[in-house]
């Protein structure tokens, strides 16, 4: 009754609980509590109970081993005690992890078990006195077991601290009873009446709630952002009642799209796990047969031919649920990445400051992958535990009791895994971020490149990638060292188990069971950890939301505040306005005042937090960088309408882009790059804004198109587009401008100031009012229009204007227009901006060769595949960079655990052959002793080459990696403006993390899979010699399958990763785009072109998927034939070998062979496909460099440049060697401190001169000096460093704003404020709440235009060089800050050379030339 009753009634108690109350912790989660010294207290007892009832357990063992044998009871209490020890173990844990501060559960089960021991504690007691029936051991271990529980129960009163990270701790609704999260057990019954009287108050509770969730308004200040999202969370309740009350899950949409065939694989899948056992069995059999010698013959060949046919259909089974797993997860990736695609397509502001554009790259590339592996383990889940119990079973059936001493050791070595698993969870999820980390910081140096190299901060970027790196990989070893221990445990495992004699029958079935084991033992752990975190990882992108459109004027804003996310401060207070129908509103202010938010706001960009918008009608939307697709031109345009001639051409026309199409190579044909790369500023903003006209919109919001643009393109368009007499004169029109000269035609001016409207009118009315804008006005105005009057009769501009216009077609009468167009920088202004803003193709546009240009042209290079074998060379190279001793060292230590592994196996054998005395076998000690050492010894091997293989696996990763960033950083711009940057975020992602995370692992795979084969051969060719007849044709067979294979395969995988390319650059360019893209409502389009990119991708993955399996079916049944005639020879010579080899050896070719051959030719494969991934590394890391960054001797004096004269001595300049000159023979001498005005028309060089100043392009002939040093003899950085340019594109990069000022940290905190001061935007980062160390967001987006200028002013400032070049670097500013702008360049670089390149001439009136 004591050990029966009263040991299982607290176990019974537990068990019944434990679905109940685990499902019911799942779904009530509190939050994460840190581990405490109460808690580990808790576990540590809990663990001592496991080890006080299995002690037991083993004793009884050890009784029946000297022929004791006590009642069966004694085996069964002590195990059900403990696996009840360990589930109490757990759930301590599980409480800890779900925020359960006090568990009335476990102070029951305590409790229970302590009474229920009570009794036996007082008739252990009694039988002290009585010494004949006292058992000593059973004492000890029970007086133990007692003083642990009670232990138990009085720490279980004592509370956890409270938990982190909880949603209810904070949480404004809840009403928690005072007591609560106390836990003394008088606590307990006065919580259990609070539970009372609120169940029953919840009676009335229809009449309670209006009171509970009354709507709050959202607060004025800024709140944090843990409260917005609570009131977010409860607004959503108010609001929105009809809406699901639970969270969406992407577990059950995939469950409820893929469920059948998901069933499908379960059907095949169990079929296959009950076939494998049918092995084993039949090779009893067969032992039994040949071990009988007086057994007839034809049992013989009966059992052969049933092993063949139960291996052949295994092999046909097993392959289609692969089949149908591999083609499911290919489905799933797809709709993924489909997912992914729309949900960035809706995602708020707010949501992509947590989620950048490199992260959302980074889960279409990696995390979607995750999900198809996923869809081929998911079945491990059930499968595992079912071949596990399975195995044990038969085991059972084999060995008897003794079995249960190696399922002790299994689950000895569960906790051990479990905490292996959980350490490699926490270490994927720092991985995954230090990766996201990396890719977001390579897009951003990928996109602001051109800034990099002239600022000449390629250095302090590649720091701060390579400290990500550094992080990465630390975390990747520690996991490597982790999965080593993992390895080692599970191969020592089957050697701590000891055997005993046992017939060779049973021997040989029991190695069976033991491989059947070992697979689903390594699965259990780690399958679904990387899965799971991707899953967690997708759902975390916010959806936009858009403002509903209830009003009958076009264009409505009530008492309307925003903001751009809860968290923040509004950033525009309280506005109201309407816009009537084809009206034209003007809206204007300083820099940072909230004209493009504003904007934003009405395209539901932003956060609404009080009042009413609405907008009635299409929208068009130009914002102020434009934003341009990598199509061409004419595509741009269109931008997925139906091409209209007559109205394309007048839109043409309209935005002046006629003499554009006459320069460009092929016309409107032409292709543009990523960007834009191939286009000016002004082309860009124009090409923006012809879309938006083309598009025939209702109403059309711009946000300062005119700025890029000279001033009379400017008056061109305004008056054939924007104005009272343009295109768009029925329309709706909101202009942000800072052109004064615009605003008397327009109808009404809204006036921002510090997120208000200050004032709003017409031109006459608030000049009447006489406030604040009217003083700006007669301030400004009237100088503007003066000095653009003059500007506009200069010849200079008479020059251009022919050209803009679209007017001039040759230079004289009968000259054909010959000329060289040089594709420049993005810092030329409109009129001196060429063909290419970053390009460096050069091209002649005669009219003899027009139209084979017109039809040929193209900038971008697509990513390629290389065919044929992947050459040795990459190989080498790999070796190379994991370290040729550690590559040696692998080698050895994978020979010597395959050597032992063999002879463990060869031991066992001979073991069996052992002749049985008396029931028992002779020399067994030494027997166990030898089999043991060579147990460990693998082990220890093991360990090993995994440690060696994973260590230099990651030494290889981290300089390859090294080497692809060093090469792409001194790549020349030319490389970046013909390659997409989805083809270097391919590398930098994709191809990394494969060589990070896949080679190491295949190479384990394959070194493993090779010394079993060649192990299997030697044994089977030792045990049964005639099979050296059958072995060398199924091995030719197996090398011609092979080579066939693999050479499909490898060119399959090679086609997989170039059309990958095209699926990140689309998905890379529609999150930069994609406010214009939910503007113009084109959404659906563009998730069709990335649907048709995605399945482009798939179709080369199909096709290796069908190939997979087609090597499969046929190894495996080439392995059958190797069963089959292993058996057969067995059966044939059964008189003269011994059932020990015959055993051996069918038992290898079953398991080994037709599982390890398929295995090698598989890894063979996925060797050379995934080698593919160095291959196209090492393919960037060879492409041409720039000049060296620094040269040691080179001749520079101290100080220089101290005057900052500048001299072009016969200066040429070319963009490539086989194209002709841009610049011919300039021959000029800038003294110092001179300030130097460059003008000229489209394609005259302007550009090309700052660009050879910089050495972004070197010299074709002659020389550049600066001070008397010529330029080419010294390291780039040493120039760049020493030239400062002001960009009209300004670039920040994500960082704080110290950071984007001074990244080597050169420059005190003081002189940093000075550098602000000067550039006017002290006051705005002093408001700032982190003030320098505000982080700006990617590409300084949560800046204004505006600032982003001001803040590129600051760095030049900073700098202090004798030498600046200014690139129309005003141009997104107000006319009052620029003014302040070009006084403080008059200031503070008085003694400086100064060459500007201006847009306007009233920037350059005062210069000195």
């Amino acid at each position: 009754f004591q050990n029966t009753v009263l040991a299982w009634t607290p176990c019974a108690f537990l068990w019944a609980c434990f679905p109940f109350y685990a499902f019911f912790l799942r779904r009530h989660d509190k939050g994460y509590i840190q581990m405490s010294r109460l808690n580990k207290a808790k576990t540590a007892l809990g663990f001592l109970l496991w080890i006080v009832c299995w002690a037991d357990l083993f004793y009884s063992f050890w009784e029946r081993s000297r022929n004791i044998y006590q009642a069966p009871v004694y085996l069964v209490s002590p195990t059900i005690l403990g696996i009840t020890m360990l589930l109490a173990t757990f759930l301590i844990q599980y409480e800890r992890m779900k925020g359960v501060q006090s568990s009335g559960i476990m102070l029951l089960f305590w409790l229970i078990a302590l009474l229920c021991a009570s009794v036996t504690f007082r008739s252990k007691i009694l039988q002290a006195s009585d010494a004949v029936s006292f058992d000593v051991f059973r004492c000890i271990t029970f007086f133990l077991y007692f003083a642990l529980v009670l232990t138990e129960l009085v720490l279980s009163c004592f509370p956890e601290r409270p938990p982190l990270f909880s949603e209810t701790v904070h949480d404004p609704v809840s009403n928690r009873p005072p007591l609560y999260g106390q836990n003394c057990p008088e606590t307990r019954c006065a919580q259990w009446l609070l539970i009372t009287i609120n169940c029953a108050t919840k009676r009335f509770g229809s009449l309670m709630l209006p009171m509970l969730y009354s709507p709050k308004k959202a607060p004025k200040g800024g709140v944090s952002s843990t409260e917005a999202m609570a009131a977010e969370e409860a607004e959503a309740l108010i609001l929105r009642p009809a809406q699901r009350d639970k969270k969406p899950s992407l577990s059950k949409v995939l469950y409820k799209t893929f469920g059948p065939y998901f069933l499908m694989s379960f059907l095949f899948k169990a079929f296959h796990d009950l076939m494998m056992f049918a092995g084993p069995e039949i090779l009893k059999r067969l032992i039994i047969f040949v071990s009988d010698q007086s057994a007839p013959n034809w049992q013989g060949y009966f059992y052969t031919a049933l092993l063949f046919l139960s291996a052949g259909l295994q092999t046909l089974v097993l392959h289609q649920y692969f089949h149908i797993c591999f083609v499911t997860g290919m489905r799933l990736k797809t709709a993924v990445i489909g997912a992914i695609y729309r949900k960035a397509l809706v995602i708020t502001h707010s949501a992509r400051k947590s989620s950048t554009v490199g992260e959302i790259v980074n889960l279409m590339s990696v995390d979607a992958q995750r999900f198809m592996d996923l869809a081929t383990y998911i079945n491990m889940v059930w499968s595992a535990p079912l071949q596990v119990i399975l195995a044990l079973y038969l085991l059972w059936q084999n060995l008897g009791p003794s079995v249960l001493a190696g399922v002790a050791v299994m689950l000895l070595l569960v906790p051990v895994n479990a905490v292996i698993a959980m350490k490699t969870k926490t270490y994927q999820v720092a991985h995954m971020k230090s990766k996201d980390n990396r890719i977001k910081l390579m897009n951003e140096i990928l996109n602001g490149i051109k800034v990099l190299k002239l600022y000449a901060w390629e250095l302090a970027f590649k720091e701060k990638v390579l400290g990500i790196r550094k992080e990465e990989l630390r975390v990747l070893k520690k996991s490597a060292y982790l999965a080593a221990i993992g390895t080692f445990t599970w191969v020592c495992a089957p050697f701590l188990v000891s055997r005993k004699g046992t017939k060779i029958s049973r021997c040989f079935e029991n190695i069976d069971y033991k491989n059947v084991l070992d697979n689903p033992e390594r699965w259990i752990s780690e399958t679904l950890l990387y899965s799971l975190k991707s899953i967690s990882h997708i759902s975390l992108l916010k959806f936009k939301r858009q403002h509903a459109s209830t009003s009958t004027e076009v264009i409505t804003v009530r008492n309307a505040t925003f903001s751009w996310s809860r968290s923040d401060l509004p950033c525009l207070n309280n506005i109201n306005f309407a816009v009537p129908e084809h009206r034209l509103v003007a809206v204007v202010g300083q820099v940072g005042c909230g004209k493009s938010s504003l904007l934003s706001a009405l395209l539901g960009e932003m956060e609404k937090r009080e009042g009413l918008v609405s907008l009635k009608g299409s929208v068009a939307y130009v914002p102020q960088q434009a934003w341009i697709q990598n199509a061409t031109l004419k595509e741009n345009i269109l931008f997925g309408r139906e091409a209209r001639e007559r109205q394309y051409n007048c839109v043409v026309e309209a935005c002046a882009l006629l003499p554009d199409l006459e320069v460009l190579p092929s016309g409107d044909q032409t292709e543009i790059g990523e960007k834009g790369v191939n286009l000016s500023g002004g082309q860009k903003q124009r090409v923006s804004l012809a879309r938006a006209v083309y598009s025939d919109a209702d109403i059309y919001l711009m946000d300062d198109p005119l700025s890029a643009v000279d001033a009379h393109v400017g008056r061109h368009i305004f008056e054939k587009v924007i104005g009272p007499k343009g295109i768009l004169k029925k329309k709706t029109r909101i202009l942000v401008t800072h052109g004064v000269s615009y605003l008397p035609v327009v109808d009404t001016i809204i006036v921002l100031s510090e997120g208000k409207v200050s004032e709003m009118g017409s031109y006459q009315e608030l000049l009447q009012r006489d406030g604040a804008f009217a003083e700006f006005l007669r301030t400004f105005a009237s100088a503007e229009q003066t000095r653009e009057s003059d500007g506009a009769n200069s010849p200079a501009a008479k020059e251009e204007k022919h050209l803009e216009n679209g007017i001039l077609a040759n230079d004289g009468p009968g000259n054909p227009l010959h000329r060289q167009l040089s594709n420049s920088s993005t810092f030329s202004g409109e009129a001196g901006k060429t063909l290419s803003q970053n390009s460096t193709t050069e091209l002649q546009k005669a009219p003899a060769a027009a139209a084979t240009e017109k039809s040929a042209w193209k900038l971008t290079e697509a990513d390629t595949a290389k065919t044929g074998k992947v050459k040795p060379r990459v190989y080498w190279e790999y070796m190379k960079a994991t370290g040729l001793w550690l590559a040696l060292l692998s080698l050895l230590l994978f020979l010597c655990n395959h050597v032992a592994s063999l002879a463990s196996n060869y031991w066992l054998s001979l073991w069996t052959d052992d002749p049985v005395i008396n029931g028992t076998q002779q020399n067994t000690d030494l027997r166990l002793a030898v089999y043991g050492a060579l147990g460990f010894s693998q082990g220890v091997a093991v360990f090993g080459y995994s440690m060696a293989v994973s260590v230099g696996g990651l030494l290889a990763s981290r300089r390859l990696h090294l080497g692809l960033l060093h090469s792409v950083l001194r790549c020349p711009m030319g490389f970046f403006e013909r390659t997409p940057s989805g083809n270097l975020v391919n590398r930098f992602s994709k191809e990394i993390d494969t060589i990070d995370s896949m080679i190491p692992q295949i190479i384990k795979m394959f070194m493993g899979s090779l010394f079993n084969v060649v192990g299997a051969c030697v044994v089977i060719l030792l045990a049964t010699p005639l099979a050296a007849v059958a072995i060398p044709p199924l091995a030719l067979v197996y090398f011609f399958v092979q080579r066939f294979y693999v050479a499909t395969s490898r060119q399959l995988k090679r086609l997989e990763s170039v059309s990958r390319s095209p699926v990140y650059s689309h998905f890379n360019e529609t999150l930069l785009g994609v406010s214009v893209i939910r503007a113009f409502a084109e959404q659906q389009r563009f998730v069709r072109q990335s649907d048709l990119k995605v399945d482009q991708n798939q179709k080369a993955y199909y096709p290796s998927i069908v190939a997979n399996r087609w090597l499969a079916v046929r190894l495996e049944s080439v392995g059958n034939c190797i069963v089959l005639f292993a058996a057969l020879f067995a059966v044939i010579a059964r008189h003269v070998l011994s059932p020990g080899l015959v055993g051996l050896s069918i038992s290898y070719s079953l398991q080994v062979i037709t599982t390890y051959l398929n295995w090698l030719v598989r890894m063979s494969a996925e060797m050379e496909t995934n080698i593919v991934a160095v291959e196209r590394v090492k393919e960037y890391s060879e492409k041409e460099q720039e000049a060296e960054w620094r040269l040691p001797g080179a001749p520079i004096p101290e100080g220089w440049p101290q005057e900052g004269r500048v001299e072009f001595r016969g200066y040429s300049l070319r963009y490539r060697d086989d194209m002709d000159l841009v610049l011919r023979n300039i021959t000029i001498t800038i003294s110092g401190g001179e300030k130097v005005g460059i003008v000229g028309r489209t394609g005259a060089g302007k550009s090309s001169l700052t660009l050879g100043l910089f050495r972004i392009n070197e010299a074709a002939e002659g020389q550049i000096l600066i001070d008397g040093v010529d330029i080419a003899s010294i390291g780039l950085h040493d120039l760049r460093f020493k030239v400062t340019i002001i960009p009209q594109d300004p670039v920040l990069f994500s960082g704080s704003l110290r950071m984007n000022l001074d990244p080597f940290e050169q420059y005190s905190d003081e002189e940093v404020w000075r550098s602000l001061e000067l550039a006017h935007l002290k006051a705005f980062v002093s408001a700032l709440p982190d003030k320098l160390l505000h982080e700006c967001a990617e590409g300084g987006e949560n800046l204004s235009v505006g600032q982003r200028q001001l803040v590129c002013l600051s760095r030049a400032l900073l700098r202090r060089s004798k030498i600046l070049v200014l690139d129309e670097a005003t141009a997104a500013v107000d006319l009052e800050t620029d003014c302040l702008i070009q006084a403080t360049i008059r200031r503070q670089f008085e003694g400086c050379t100064v060459l500007t390149i201006a847009h306007r001439l009233n920037t350059i009136m005062d210069y000195t030339r």
